[in-house]
């Protein structure tokens, strides 16, 4: 079984990937929070170039998702991509923001689903880097999937991730796993799952109902149980020792790269972590109003060292924090 690392923005960063790697291991992939593509002729920017500091870190294999409706930007960037090393490049068609959708980039492609398909055909073929796609099941209702589906299973697609909800969904209701299953029966491809693996028992459940899986990509559930791919996997659960180091570590490099507003990015990884202990409130309490990066260390210090962890860690579908 692959167990991949979701691209979440703001929060599943080079930080957090090099960090939960050297802490818990249990992934094989990691995909990088999307990269807007440069302009033809042009190179990544800063904050790209952090994110694409090596194909493979830690032992964990890197793909780059791009996020774009542009054709020839998007096999321009793949081009930079090769040259650095990377094996991969994966196309985002599931971000629902409104800002996203609006310009017809992320899940707001998916409803142009032809021209969509020419998209594909046209970069499949041109890109020197075998092409996979994260995809939800359609802008409004998931009968619009059986078109999507007939448009990726013309196309040679190195992997379809599906996220099994549509973009109105954002990230509520329960995923539609039949359309998964239809996936997995149809696709010429391999196909990945995506979606409220928020526990072991989640992944039970799916892999009871569609046996034929061979590659899950946690996000959520991982941020709240950072040893769940290690579980899942057979291996030991969450200790209070390396969630203390892995927050150390996350700690550390946010200072790094952002000086004092790492408290804020520190607070985002809190929302979900604080479903790692018995008390999800009592963190929430012990956090939130943490002002500096001196007050901030001793909040978490105190949670970190004296609040209980979960005997079930997970995420319950709401973040603590907003």
């Amino acid at each position: 079984m692959i167990f991949s690392l979701a691209p979440m923005e703001g929060i599943t960063g080079h930080v957090f990937r090099r960090a939960h790697a050297r802490c818990f291991g249990g992934l094989s992939r990691a995909y990088t929070p999307f990269l807007a593509t440069p302009r033809v002729g042009r190179g990544f920017g800063r904050r790209a170039l952090a994110e694409l500091a090596g194909p493979v870190e830690e032992g964990v294999e890197v793909v780059p998702q791009l996020l774009t409706a542009d054709a020839d930007e998007f096999v321009w960037a793949a081009g930079l991509l090769a040259r650095m090393g990377y094996r991969e490049v994966n196309l985002n068609l599931g971000c629902p923001s409104g800002t996203v959708v609006s310009k017809g980039r992320g899940a707001g492609f998916l409803g142009r689903p032809e021209r969509l398909e020419a998209f594909l055909l046209d970069v499949c073929g041109r890109s020197p880097l075998p092409v996979s796609v994260k995809t939800r099941l359609g802008m409004d209702d998931d009968a619009e999937y059986d078109r999507l589906l007939d448009a990726y299973c013309r196309c040679p697609l190195a992997e379809l991730v599906v996220h099994p909800r549509v973009r109105a969904d954002l990230y509520a209701g329960r995923p539609r796993w039949e359309a998964y299953g239809r996936t997995l029966a149809r696709a010429p491809f391999p196909v990945a799952y995506n979606g409220d693996v928020f526990c072991t028992g989640d992944l039970d459940a799916l892999l009871a109902a569609w046996p034929a899986t061979r590659h899950v990509m946690l996000g959520r559930g991982l941020l709240a149980n950072p040893a769940l791919a290690r579980q899942a996997s057979g291996g030991a659960g969450l200790s209070r020792a390396e969630l203390r180091r892995f927050h150390d570590e996350l700690l550390e490099g946010y200072v790094a790269e952002m000086g004092g507003n790492a408290v804020g990015r520190m607070k985002e990884w809190w929302s979900y972590a604080g479903r790692s202990f018995e008390d999800p409130m009592a963190v929430r309490r012990a956090v939130r109003k943490a002002r500096g990066l001196d007050e901030y260390a001793a909040a978490a210090g105190r949670v970190l060292d004296g609040m209980r962890l979960s005997d079930d860690p997970r995420f319950d579908g709401r973040p603590l924090l907003g």
